[in-house]
Formats: C-alpha cells, sequence, structure tokens
C-alpha cells in the first residue's frame, strides 16, 4: 500500500486563533500488549488513513494511536487551509521554525501517551510532516524539555521518521550539550529514518542533513536507510523495515516477518 499526501484540505473551515485537533483513530493490539506508538500522518492527511496502514502489518503487540492534526491556513499552500502539525513555508536551512505550534503538537502527541500502563514501551512514529514532528518530538525527549522550556514527561523508547526532515537543527546541539543527562537520553534513544532518494515532496538532502545534524548532538543510536528508486510514499519493503526494527528495539513477542 502506498501512502502519500491525500486531498484532505479543505477551504470550509475558518482559522482559529487556538487550533483544535482532529480526531484520533486506534488500533488495538491483537496479542499481547507490549508498546504504544502514536503515528503522525503528513501534510494533508488524516489519522485514518495512517491507521488503514498500520493496521496491516504484523506487529500484533503494538497498540497504535494515529491523531489528526488541526487544520490551518498553510503557507506552502499559498495560506489554504489543511491539516498541518505546524505552519510551514518552503523548506530551506534558515527558514524560520513555528516553535509554538511544534510545542503545541508535540504536547498533545506526549497527552496521547501519558495513560499508558507504566510496562509499555512508548514510541513516536511518522511521515513527511508527521516524521518532522516525531524528529522534534525526540530532541524534546532528550533535552528533557520542550521549546518553550517547560518540561517533557516521557521515556520515549522508539522513534521512526519516514521521509521527514528535522525541525529546528540549528539549535539543537545547544541544547543537548552541557547536560549529561540530555547527552545520555540522546545516545540511548533508537531512531530509525527512512527517505527515498527520489523524494520530490522533501529532497533526499532533507533527510540526510537531519541524520547528520542528530548525530553531531550525540543521537548515537541511529539507523538510517536510503531507499533507491523510492518517491515521496510508503511501500510495503520500507513498512517491513520498520516492523523488523520496531520489534528488534522494543522486544516484542509477536513479530512475524
Amino acid at each position: 500500500m502506498s501512502y502519500s499526501h491525500s486531498n484532505m484540505c479543505s477551504g470550509s473551515r475558518t482559522a482559529k486563533r487556538t487550533l483544535e485537533f482532529g480526531r484520533t483513530h486506534v488500533v488495538r493490539p491483537k496479542g499481547k500488549h507490549q508498546a504504544t506508538i502514536v503515528w503522525l500522518h503528513g501534510l494533508g492527511d488524516n489519522g485514518s488513513s495512517a491507521s488503514q496502514l498500520l493496521e496491516s502489518l504484523p506487529l500484533p503487540n503494538i497498540k497504535w494511536i494515529c491523531p489528526t492534526a488541526p487544520t490551518r491556513p498553510v503557507a506552502i499552500l499559498g495560506g489554504f487551509p489543511c491539516t498541518a502539525w505546524f505552519e510551514m513555508g518552503e523548506l530551506s536551512d534558515d527558514g524560520p521554525d513555528d516553535w509554538e505550534s511544534l510545542d503545541a503538537s508535540a504536547a498533545h502527541i506526549a497527552n496521547l501517551l501519558s495513560t499508558e500502563p507504566a510496562d509499555v514501551k512508548v514510541g513516536i512514529g511518522g511521515f513527511s510532516m508527521g516524521a518532522a514532528m516525531a524528529l522534534y518530538s525526540a530532541t524534546c525527549y532528550a533535552a528533557g524539555r520542550y521549546g518553550n522550556g517547560n518540561p517533557y514527561p516521557l521515556n520515549l523508547r522508539a522513534v521512526v521518521g519516514l521521509s521527514g526532515w528535522l525541525p529546528g537543527a540549528r539549535s539543537l546541539r545547544n541544547k543537548i550539550e552541557g547536560s549529561h543527562e540530555a547527552a545520555r537520553r540522546a545516545a540511548s534513544l533508537p531512531i530509525l529514518q527512512c527517505h527515498g532518494k527520489n523524494d520530490d515532496v522533501v529532497p533526499y538532502k532533507y533527510g540526510e542533513k537531519s541524520v547528520n545534524s542528530l548525530n553531531s548532538a550525540g543521537f548515537r543510536y541511529l539507523t538510517f536507510k536510503p531507499l533507491d528508486g523510492l518517491g515521496h510514499y510508503t511501500i510495503p519493503k520500507e513498512m517491513s523495515e520498520v516492523s523488523s526494527w520496531l520489534s528488534a528495539r522494543l522486544g516484542l513477542e509477536g513479530y512475524r516477518s
């Protein structure tokens, strides 16, 4: 099953100052519940299509939580209202980051995981803008706080980013260096990034740059999988990489390769 931008953009909703998150879809574990992962959709998509993709994976011990981003005017689409985790213009190395929305979405995601049982491992994954959000959450976990300084509440055990990029890459080293605890968390958090070499929406170089930024900030437990010929979508081969990686990192019992 391929999974790319869908037409969830709609001009009918007016922008609100306080943005509301959309509907959350849950895929319950078919076996013993060992891990819960929040999976984040791309720009203009929703939690429902993410949940359909995840339901087919051979991971019976994972509960998947698939939230839907708020609808907001998106500059890269000429201000057209669309589901988006944060505001974004053109992707660039020196473009401004929308810290307020990044923190609001990261807090919403953490809140979805905050009531999971203590013996259940928690993680975050996503595609495209959802991958950017997952990687941003990884940096908040390592730093021990959101960009706004509020404490980050979760003990993340795995992060997956497909066809994404890293918001806030320029200030990342400053957040991690100088804190022994932050450096320890960064070094021990397993992260998987995959990126298609033919991606024409989020070019491959942004995937590569985010890996380099994370590496230089002390994220040592990082796996990067370039995929030849892949554009801006997922394919079964990539999702089976994700499944086997999650199974190994989280010590899942029921994985069927």
